[in-house]
């Protein structure tokens, strides 16, 4: 089963739940992992179920980027937000790194996720 995790700053979690709402039917059939926060976020607001890692302060980030190490993440679709990011959110460089070293593809936006989820589960979303 392929194995998505997704993370997103504090601004982006509406933008990643609504993802999540509108590809459910495609998400339904992957093992999703999530930090604590956004994975309760959709949980709660999705009928997917998730696998939650501690949230972004408390190291979930880190906790996703050791099963990229192990390689048992296929893909992160991470919703950034690159213009007022937090200290205590979680550090996009270090999981763009270890993505980049076990070549895991990684998403930072809506649009970037869209075609992750199509290439990876063969689907047609295109608009």
């Amino acid at each position: 089963m392929t194995r998505i995790a997704l993370i997103a700053h504090d601004s982006e979690k509406p933008a990643i739940v609504a993802f999540a709402q509108r590809y459910s039917e495609a998400l339904s059939e992957c093992s999703i992992v999530c930090t604590g926060t956004t994975g309760k976020r959709i949980a709660e607001e999705t009928d997917l179920e998730v696998e939650r890692k501690a949230s972004g302060p408390l190291g979930g980030d880190m906790q996703i980027g050791a099963e990229i190490a192990d390689e048992t993440i296929d893909a992160v679709c991470f919703f950034r937000d690159p213009l007022t990011a937090q200290p205590h959110e979680p550090d996009i460089s270090a999981l763009l790194r270890i993505c980049d070293v076990h070549d895991t593809p990684l998403a930072t936006n809506e649009a970037s996720s869209q075609f992750l989820l199509d290439g990876l589960l063969d689907l047609d979303l295109a608009d």
